[in-house]
């Protein structure tokens, strides 16, 4: 079974009041989207493999450690835009990779439209991130679209998630690790996020 990880930190509680907060604008909703991603960051890499190099400082030769292998960042389209450049300002050699899915109204199922990924895929710390896991559709169809390319390391972000989305992803993809800001009591009627934050995307872009 993966880990489930939610990120405790006084930074993170204080920049979630804000992005829960219906009455914050799009540039400030948008500007914490990034913060709390760069925040998590931190506990995301706490356990990326690493090897050692030779270093030579002003003094002498020493034995440093580096990390073993790229990261890439995988968005889900569109709302995990938002979170990118935060992580990326803490690992700025990290590539980004493109993943879009649309639902399918009559089946509510999740369908790829867009995938466009570096070529070290499969040789690479691969972090999926999106604001949102509710019921786990999209993150799980994205998960698949970087194991169909070869994928193996893989790690889930996201900033809130329902107990629903969780159990999906724990029992089809045992291989990856969840890392949240907050997990939420549940999904409504209408499959959003409750408390939740509303619909991310709309209030990362300003479209509603």
């Amino acid at each position: 079974m993966s880990k489930l990880v939610v990120v405790d930190h006084p930074l993170i509680d204080h920049k979630l009041s804000i992005i829960r907060n219906k009455n914050t604008g799009t540039r400030d909703f948008r500007q914490a989207v990034n913060e709390v991603g760069g925040l998590m960051a931190y506990e995301i890499t706490r356990d990326l493999p690493t090897r050692d190099v030779d270093v030579v400082t002003p003094i002498e030769k020493t034995t440093c450690r580096v990390l073993a292998k790229e990261v890439v960042i995988v968005p889900i389209l569109r709302a995990g835009i938002g979170m990118v450049e935060g992580i990326q300002n803490l690992i700025p050699t990290a590539k980004v990779g493109h993943v879009g899915m649309y639902r399918d109204e009559e089946t509510l199922e999740p369908h790829e439209y867009y995938a466009k990924f570096p070529e070290e895929l499969p040789d690479s710390s691969v972090l999926i991130v999106d604001p949102m896991l509710a019921t786990g559709g999209s993150v799980d169809a994205a998960i698949k679209a970087v194991k169909d390319r070869g994928a193996k390391d893989i790690r889930f972000v996201g900033l809130v998630g329902a107990p629903e989305g969780v159990k999906r992803i724990q029992e089809a993809h045992p291989d990856v690790d969840i890392y949240l800001a907050a997990l939420d009591e549940k999904l409504n009627e209408v499959g959003y996020i409750v408390p939740g934050l509303g619909d991310c995307g709309d209030r990362l872009f300003g479209t509603k």
